[in-house]
């Protein structure tokens, strides 16, 4: 049963209820709870939810992460009320802006060393579309929908848009996707591979759950390396990235898990994977 958002809130967060959070059966699930603006991120939330990230990382408690929202809406983009002030613009301040918000909560996604599954319960718009991209795995409700907005608003896409979608789908999909702005049913992100499932709306956290405790039962450290393997590889020629295979499995060779999973093939069993 997936937690309630009274069950996730914490009331030591001072962001709380606006980033729920709880840890359970080795899951981190982590919600956006502003339904009312579909869940627009503000600078706040991205710095809680970064944060939450790295705490995954760091915690052997912690094998998976969901990333999910209340409401109708998965997250509509980026809220910019509550972004540290800065007086009179300069040149660099949008850059910077960039760099410190969208980049850094992209980047804690794609860097998190525990696999993290997107359930994307309604629209993901601009950066919330690509919060969900940047995750390793991605579940849609039917309804949910995608939209690269940027361009509506005449801007060029950040938050790691043209470097995620070309990776995905291709360029000539991606520029599509970007040059008009469309939305993109859950069922048409599937078909492009954006998206891993489309599931019914009342079967969305459920399935999210059977997926991440899953994974949670898994050889944690192997995914995590696995994941880095995989994101290097796109930009890694056939040399580097066979070298840093190599160099991962006699890493790898060195956890518990690693033992526990040859010896239980040895030994006709299933194993017992500890996440170490």
């Amino acid at each position: 049963m997936t937690p309630s958002p009274e069950a996730l809130r914490d009331p030591r967060d001072p962001l709380d209820p606006l980033i729920l959070h709880t840890t359970d059966n080795g899951v981190s699930w982590i919600t956006l709870n502003r339904p009312d603006v579909m869940n627009a991120v503000t600078w706040d939330q991205r710095e809680r939810v970064i944060s939450l990230l790295a705490d995954a990382s760091a915690d052997p408690a912690v094998r998976a992460v969901v990333i999910t929202a209340t409401g109708k809406g998965f997250c509509a983009g980026a809220d910019l009320r509550g972004a540290p002030a800065t007086g009179e613009r300069v040149p660099g301040d949008v850059a910077r802006t960039v760099k410190r918000g969208a980049q850094r909560l992209i980047a804690a996604v794609l860097d998190c060393e525990k696999p993290v599954i997107a359930a994307v319960n309604g629209t993901a718009a601009g950066i919330g579309a690509h919060l969900a991209f940047a995750c390793d795995l991605v579940i849609a409700a039917e309804p949910a929908k995608f939209i690269e907005v940027f361009v509506r608003r005449g801007l060029v896409p950040d938050g790691g848009g043209a470097y995620l979608l070309p990776r995905l789908i291709g360029p000539q999909r991606a520029k599509e996707l970007m040059f008009f702005g469309d939305a993109v049913s859950a069922a048409d992100a599937e078909r492009l591979g954006l998206v891993n499932r489309v599931v019914p709306a009342d079967e969305l956290a459920k399935t999210a759950r059977e997926w991440a405790e899953r994974l949670a039962v898994g050889p944690t450290r192997a995914l995590a390396m696995t994941k880095q393997l995989v994101n290097a590889s796109l930009e890694s020629d056939r040399a580097t990235a066979f070298a840093a295979e190599a160099a991962a499995q006699e890493i790898n060779m060195t956890t518990a898990d690693a033992n526990e999973g040859v010896a239980s093939f040895v030994e006709r069993r299933s194993p017992s994977y500890e996440g170490r």
